[in-house]
């Protein structure tokens, strides 16, 4: 297969046809087993075509070699849906081909052209077809034009300059370069130099590149023909995504407890655990709404089944926890154990429900239970067959459903599923397929199933699913986190843009796992990311198990009540939120939007990933471990801003502003929703804007059910206005059936530097104040400056500590090595085993390292055994001009102690002569070696060990010439291969992503290296290089030099 390039520019710019990719450096020949036993023949399994039985003729997945590409071609276009929106297919041909769309809430209307006062399109896609039927296509944009959306992705919020590939992963401590995470958005939002904003949706199911690198240019590559649709230009960013909301549908209305502080674990072992924690939130004064079951409550991991010891009676725990406020949420996966005489399989067997093998017996792989069978939801049938299990599923007391692991992935090689399984699809969402065309949709599906399970047991409540996996349009049935997230100060910063992408791309209701899923937060780590999380639109506290417990009160008093602070600051503004949230399900809007929102036109507002709005309410966070928010400086949209806080403020909390002409809607401190109720004392915070004016909404109903549908709510528009220095603010209008209840109203004018005046009065009445004079402004706000400057100097911040104290494991809060030079940007962890956690190599925005702080990564050993010494030493640094800041340098020499009188020295090093080139320079030394061993060591061997991430383990191989002339390539497929004597690589071995067009070359003397390992793992592959092993002395110490290149395929 080869990439499709389509190209598009404003006023259809002429054809150009695109240049030839260079060839391949590697020669593909296949290894046979007669040549080596331990090297398995690498093999590539395509779906049969033209077959007549329900198997798909198209190939099994996309394969990214290059071919040189045909003619590009303008595509064919017409409007749809609304103004301002055009679908563009390769030809009429192409249309009429289509498959359904799995995007639009009404695939219909996809297909549906409009005929009158439509216009015509402002940009005009361009497509080439090449290889195996791929599309490519180019969408030419006016210079200075930034990129956003791409769904759920890592790193930057700006995405000008990167990839991703839609193909949904299991992408446990992803990093900042991971180019596939768990949910797949073809879509591109995009901020013209002039404030005007453009969205792209290529609708396709299959895997599919979205490339950003080039500048202003929007890039699609996927297999067949598949529609793009454009959305605008339009004036604002919030408009465009309103608008692709009426095509994916908007997010479904969530119950307002939903909306409270979530508290999860892998996993509470029991019920008793349960309870013991949330009732710790209440005597803590803690605010929480849901606690959450993982896989641990299951027996033996069987879905829709509980653990007969630790969780006996599930209803009767569920009964005393709604006795206390708190509901449950529990975890379904896809993967269903293969066990005669479980029900649940026996069912679905009988049924014939299981995804089928290409011979069409059922496929199984192993997840948690072991060996599994998996529903195959693309059909209407098998998802009510499924819904019937979640219906009888919920009888238990069940408030809500956690559909996990449903990318689908297996703990095995390729991560999921082969592409070659066949799925018995409805004709109306696209028919009998192979799983390269429901991959990404299967977890959308599944979701789909949940929730209509949900639906058949009470049609008087609203479903509360949430998924891992997902497709653009999963909002209509579930909400989402940002999924196995680390706890580092890096993931804390990534979080607030992947919450802001997300909404972005039509999914307002997201979260992260707060305080970081794997490894152990540290105190301040955990408060700051509460801090922030607890103003996300979906707010869980979740982690891994072997981690320290991450409770609010586990990390001190300190964090306890900063914690405790954060939270209480939600409840508060959860009448703004829950009204953010209905804006959202009826107009499509994000609930948590960039700053750029304010002012699409202001260009140095493109960038800042710190600072978020929820509507007119503005949140400054800090992602600095040395800096609070109040210490730093926060760029504002122009017009009129004002800090407010509720008497909180503290170092290690956001700091918040209302915009001028808004009023926020604030209610009571509460413990859990269900404390609440309307006819509660309601506040208003008035930010008046430059004539004296502001206005607010806040949406009111019974908080679940869906009377609201029925016209039984209430919206109330409030005004406040200035007149002659007397303020009035009243209601202007209101819509519903709901009758409004009798109860208090505080009115709160803000006036700037946090000081406010104050009045009461009755809702619905209209309430009048006076203004006082600009000097008691002046002097107002002078005092409330200095009182707070005051507080916030009095009020001791979290403390901050390398390990929580008493408790395993590490997290990165000590000082790291930086190397940037050139192509490179490496990180070192100093203190265990000088490992290097993170290799990216900067001109293609690639991380190659797959590592945690304490395992993985690069790292070396002293022995043939796994992890002998040298891995998990501290080292020092012997040569290099580092500081403890940490300042950028291109090379380093640590050096670790690793016993009997031996060190494991290593230069690290971008070579100043040729930067493209990462060089590492090993060895072990005798320094004290003891005169009674004749100066001789213990037997040793430097062992060179890099765990490289694979984002496509399909699609990777390890190519290299041997010693003996053969050129030889090793696949997934091979497990573990140890090469050795003329097999070895002569000096040099690449492994080759062809679906990202790199590749790493490893060089290195073969005369230095005796072995090489190469070790498949279920998302990671290990590249080994090994010395001989033998005793060393001062004059003969091991040595492996070799390096590093990143180069194009």
């Amino acid at each position: 297969a080869a990439t499709c390039s389509t190209r598009a520019r404003v006023d259809a710019n002429p054809r150009k046809r695109a240049e030839a990719s260079p060839p391949s450096p590697i020669k593909q020949t296949r290894i046979h087993a007669s040549k080596a036993k331990r090297l398995s023949v690498c093999t590539k399994a395509r779906a049969p075509a033209g077959s007549s039985s329900p198997r798909p003729s198209e190939p099994s997945s996309l394969s990214c070699r290059h071919a040189r590409f045909d003619m590009a071609a303008a595509m064919v276009w017409v409007p749809i849906l609304e103004d301002g929106v055009f679908r563009f297919d390769v030809s009429e041909a192409a249309r009429v081909a289509a498959g359904p769309s799995l995007s639009f809430a009404e695939p219909r209307r996809r297909e549906v052209v409009l005929r009158d006062g439509a216009g015509r399109p402002a940009v005009v896609p361009e497509c080439e077809v090449v290889g195996d039927d791929v599309h490519r296509v180019l969408i030419k944009l006016p210079s200075g034009t930034s990129f956003y959306g791409t769904g759920e992705a890592s790193g930057p919020l700006e995405r000008t300059g990167k990839r991703v590939f839609t193909w949904n992963t299991d992408a446990w401590g992803y990093g900042s370069g991971t180019t596939s995470l768990y949910q797949s958005h073809p879509w591109v939002l995009s901020i013209l130099p002039d404030g005007k904003s453009l969205g792209v949706l290529a609708d396709t199911t299959r895997r599919c590149e979205i490339d950003l690198r080039q500048e202003s240019t929007i890039k699609f590559a996927a297999l067949s023909a598949y529609p793009i649709i454009t959305f605008g230009p339009f004036d604002t960013p919030a408009q465009v995504v309103a608008s692709l909301s009426h095509a994916i549908g908007t997010v479904s209305m969530p119950s307002k407890w939903a909306l409270g502080y979530h508290q999860c674990r892998f996993s509470y072992k029991s019920s008793e655990r349960v309870l013991e924690v949330i009732r710790t939130f209440r005597e803590k004064g803690i605010p929480c709404d849901v606690v959450w079951m993982d896989i641990d409550y299951m027996d033996g991991f069987r879905c829709f089944t509980f653990d007969n010891n630790r969780f006996a009676d599930p209803k009767s725990m569920v009964d005393d926890l709604h006795s206390i406020g708190c509901k449950s949420i529990w975890m379904l996966d896809p993967g269903i154990k293969e066990e005669k005489g479980y029900f649940v399989y026996d069912g679905g067997s009988e049924n014939d429900v299981w995804i089928k093998k290409a011979d069409g017996s059922p496929f199984i792989g192993e997840v948690w239970p072991g060996d599994c069978v998996f529903p195959d939801f693309t059909s209407e049938r098998i998802r009510t067959w499924w819904a019937r299990l979640v219906r009888d599923f919920i009888s238990n007391g069940v408030d809500g459903i956690w559909n996990d692991m449903n990318e689908p992935a297996m703990t095995t090689t390729t991560k999921t599923m082969p592409e070659s399984n066949i799925h018995r699809g409805d004709a109306d969402i696209g028919g009998v397929q192979n799983h390269s065309y429901y991959h990404n949709v299967y977890g959308m599906l599944m979701a789909r199933s949940t929730y209509e399970g949900m639906v058949m047991y009470n049609t008087e409540k609203r479903p509360f699913v949430l998924t891992r996996a997902g497709f653009i349009g999963s909002q209509r049935y579930a909400a989402t986190w940002t999924g196995d997230n680390l706890s580092n100060w890096e993931h804390l910063h990534m979080s607030l843009s992947m919450v802001l992408q997300l909404g972005l791309s039509g999914q307002p209701l997201s979260g992260p796992d707060i305080g970081g899923f794997a490894g152990n937060a540290t105190p301040r780590l955990f408060g700051r990311w509460m801090g922030v999380g607890a103003l996300f639109p979906f707010s869980r506290g979740h982690s891994e198990a072997g981690t320290v417990d991450h409770e609010p009160w586990s990390f001190g008093e300190e964090c306890e009540e900063v914690c405790r602070l954060a939270l209480l600051r939600r409840y508060r503004l959860l009448p703004h939120i829950y009204t953010l949230f209905y804006v959202s399900h009826k107009k499509g809007t994000p609930v948590a939007a960039p700053l750029f929102f304010a002012d699409p036109q202001d260009t140095e507002l493109r960038k800042i990933e710190t600072t978020f709005l929820l509507g007119p309410l503005l949140v400054c966070a800090s992602t600095l471990p040395d800096k609070g928010a109040h210490e730093c400086a926060h760029k504002l949209p122009n017009g009129i801003w004002l800090p407010f806080d509720f008497g909180d403020s503290h170092p290690d909390l956001p700091v918040l502003y209302l915009r001028g002409g808004a009023i926020l809607p604030v209610g009571l401190p509460i413990q859990h929703v269900g404390e609440a109720s309307l006819g509660d004392d309601l506040s208003l915070l008035v930010a008046l804007d430059e004539n004296g004016k502001a206005e607010g909404v806040l949406f009111e109903d019974a908080g679940d059910g869906y009377g609201f549908t029925q016209g039984d709510y209430l919206l109330t528009y409030y005004v406040a206005e200035v007149h002659s220095s007397v303020v009035s603010v009243k209601v202007l209008k209101t819509e519903g059936s709901l009758k409004r209840p009798k109860r208090n109203l505080n009115i709160s004018i803000l006036l700037g530097g946090g000081a406010m005046i104050s009045s009461r009065g009755v809702d619905g009445e209209e309430v009048h104040f006076t203004m006082p004079s600009e000097f008691e402004v002046s002097s107002l706000v002078a005092t409330s400056e200095l009182d707070l400057k005051e507080r916030l100097e009095t009020i001791r911040p979290i403390p901050d500590m390398d390990e929580p104290s008493g408790q395993e494991g590490t997290e990165l809060s000590k000082t790291l090595i930086v190397l940037k030079s050139g192509d490179w940007f490496l990180k070192i962890v100093p203190w265990i085993g000088g490992r290097i956690i993170s290799m990216t190599h900067v001109p293609s925005d690639s991380q190659w390292l797959h590592s945690r702080i304490e395992i993985h990564g690069y790292e070396e050993y002293s022995g043939t055994e796994y992890r002998s010494a040298g891995c998990i030493e501290e080292y020092k640094i012997v040569r290099g001009h580092l500081e403890q800041s940490c300042v950028e340098e291109s090379k380093v020499c640590l050096e670790g102690d690793i016993g009997g009188g031996l060190v494991l020295q290593r230069h690290i090093s971008i070579l100043t002569d040729n930067p493209k080139i990462v060089q590492i320079d090993s060895s072990i030394e005798a320094r004290s070696v003891g005169p009674g061993s004749g100066g001789f060591s213990r037997l040793v061997c430097l062992r060179v060990r890099h765990t490289f991430t694979l984002l496509h383990p399909t699609e990777v191989v390890v190519a290299f010439t041997a010693i003996n002339g053969s050129k030889q390539e090793i696949s997934l497929d091979s497990g573990e291969v140890m090469l050795e004597g003329g097999l070895r690589p002569n000096g040099e071995w690449t492994l080759v992503d062809r679906c990202s067009g790199l590749s790493m070359v490893n060089r290195f003397d073969h005369r230095q290296v005796s072995k090489c390992l190469v070790h498949w793992g279920t998302s990671d592959l290990n590249m080994e290089l090994w010395s001989d092993e033998r005793p060393v002395s001062k004059d003969t110490p091991l040595r492996i030099c070799h390096q590093y290149e990143v180069t194009q395929t």
